[in-house]
């Protein structure tokens, strides 16, 4: 039962936070940011939100700045609409996945790019 409802945390958590980073946030700074996952410890004090961030390495940077930053309000914003005891404490970590199956596509398309090339010889 309990894994049941960390489940359910770990998905109201993801939903919120992507609200909260589509409505809530205003800073300038704050780009296309996508909550992927979320992992809740087991006794519910620790909260790692995944995030992917889009655009050049400068944006990323602002924006991982902006995240970070928001921290606090991100975390009192969720005990409010979480209702539970105590809210557990949120960190933020990168999912790279999207940028790696970035870079794998690009890579078969060289390939076939590549292969096409020797059949036209």
């Amino acid at each position: 039962m309990a894994k049941v409802r960390v489940q359910k945390l770990q998905e109201f958590i993801k939903q919120e936070v992507g609200q909260m980073l589509l409505r809530d946030l205003k800073d300038p700074r704050l780009g296309f940011v996508t909550v992927t996952d979320v992992a809740v410890t087991g006794d519910l004090q620790q909260a790692t939100i995944y995030v992917s961030l889009f655009g050049k390495e400068e944006e990323k940077a602002a924006s991982w700045e902006a995240l970070r930053r928001a921290k606090g309000f991100i975390r009192r914003e969720l005990g409010s609409r979480l209702q539970l005891r105590l809210t557990p404490d949120i960190e933020f970590a990168l999912d790279t996945s999207i940028d790696y199956g970035n870079r794998i596509e690009a890579v078969l398309k060289q390939i076939r790019q590549d292969g096409e090339e020797k059949h036209e010889d």
